[in-house]
């Protein structure tokens, strides 16, 4: 960038200067070969307007700046609106961060000069209170903007959750109030409360599609049903299970709804016991997956073993399963014969007992299963051949420790991976596990 700073400079050289002390200057920066090098002889304030543009697109925003100073054309450039409709604020405190902030004089010039240009706008900022009030304290600038996705994005917790309920209620509203565009929004871990998500309602219900919302514990059943309600475009949505309810399902379900293309659900318990974990009934789900046939529901399960009893007793439409925390074998027989939809199968742990006849009853039942993990568990490797002999070739993916497999009189591990990659098609070999 120095060098275009350079040659920007010579382009715009006082009337009078001969063309043998330019054809010097510009040997200064030759090939070496005794020719200049194309590249160093262009004038750079001369190229097109939408040439600089796609350049500064692949720049960071820190080397944009610094481009922008080349010359007063590629300074235009920087302030063009297309520019800006994409826009990521870091904001850290430099002493416990390793975040890069973005320059607060920077962030003025662009409330003040791009506001109203500004359309995915995503906000990261790290664990400390204080990134996250500035945060708040910049939504509550833009009263022109027509954002179209919004993200909140915390490196670590508590950050936003700190934030007072006031102040960060009040810095959504002006962004809600002032887009009525909004397709997309991602607010995890805040505290977001039923309010803000009518005032969300209000004024965005025809244009909201996306709504990830997770760990948002000022947030009742009662306010994510009016969203349902209202917000009859709503395709992807993210939410807590204690959030879930027959009457969210059914309002889901409604003739009035677009099919719905994705719904994640995260079950978490930070205390064993202390939670009660509700049951939703299956004429829910089936009424769900009557109006959506190809929606895909997404579980993260974080509980302890003995937290799981309200769930897979009855057939359950669930796509993808996640357990990161030990499920048991009981647990894991209930998915084999209630989520006949299952796509994707994640087991971090179970324990020393040998799944061979869980993992045989899955592979039975759930016809569709194109994917599976297994970390610290246990299966014989005929147990495991079995399986993989009867799903076949529609295992796209197979990721399995090798310390999950336990040899036995048929199989040895060696021999293990060539029967595996015969069934499936393709070489495969069990991961293993990082020696540092």
């Amino acid at each position: 960038m120095k060098r275009a700073g350079q040659k920007a400079m010579a382009g715009t050289e006082a009337p009078g200067t001969s063309q043998t002390s330019k054809k010097q200057k510009t040997s200064l920066y030759g090939s070496g070969f005794g020719e200049s090098d194309p590249c160093t002889s262009m004038d750079w304030s001369s190229l097109p307007h939408h040439v600089i543009l796609r350049v500064f697109q692949f720049l960071t925003l820190v080397d944009r700046a610094r481009a922008s100073s080349v010359c007063r054309r590629w300074n235009e450039v920087f302030h063009i609106p297309d520019l800006w409709r994409r826009f990521e604020f870091e904001l850290s405190q430099p002493a416990t961060s390793y975040l890069k902030s973005t320059h607060p004089d920077l962030i003025q010039q662009i409330i003040k000069r791009h506001a109203d240009h500004l359309q995915y706008v995503s906000f990261k900022v790290d664990s400390s209170t204080e990134s996250a009030e500035a945060a708040c304290d910049i939504l509550s600038q833009l009263v022109n903007c027509s954002i179209k996705t919004l993200g909140l994005i915390s490196t670590a917790k508590p950050s936003f959750m700190n934030v007072s309920k006031a102040h960060f209620a009040s810095a959504l509203t002006v962004v809600f109030v002032n887009s009525k565009s909004l397709s997309s929004i991602k607010i995890d871990d805040t505290p977001l409360d039923d309010p803000s998500l009518k005032v969300l309602v209000a004024n965005n219900s025809d244009t909201l599609k996306l709504l990830k919302m997770s760990s948002c514990p000022h947030v009742s059943p009662a306010g994510i049903l009016c969203v349902a309600d209202q917000c009859h475009g709503l395709k992807e949505l993210a939410l807590n299970y204690y959030i879930l309810s027959d009457e969210l399902l059914l309002a889901l379900s409604s003739e009035k709804h677009v099919d719905l293309e994705h719904l994640r659900i995260d079950i978490v318990s930070e205390n064993p016991g202390q939670v009660q974990f509700h049951t939703i009934k299956k004429q829910s789900w089936d009424a769900l997956v009557k109006h959506s046939p190809k929606v895909n529901i997404v579980m993260y399960f974080f509980l302890y073993e003995d937290e799981f009893d309200a769930f897979f007793r009855e057939e359950t439409p669930v796509t993808h399963l996640y357990f990161g925390r030990a499920v048991s074998k009981a647990m894991l027989g209930r998915i084999g014969m209630n989520c006949p939809r299952l796509i994707e199968l994640v087991v971090c742990a179970n324990g020393l007992q040998p799944l061979d006849d869980e993992l045989i009853q899955i592979a039975e039942r759930c016809k569709n299963l194109t994917a599976m993990g297994l970390g610290e568990c246990e299966v014989t490797c005929r147990g495991f051949i079995e399986f993989v002999k009867m799903c076949g070739g529609r295992l796209t993916q197979l990721s399995i420790m090798e310390e999950v497999l336990i040899p036995d009189s048929d199989y040895s591990l060696d021999r293990l991976h060539l029967e595996v990659s015969k069934h499936l098609g393709r070489m495969w070999f069990p991961d293993m596990m990082p020696t540092w």
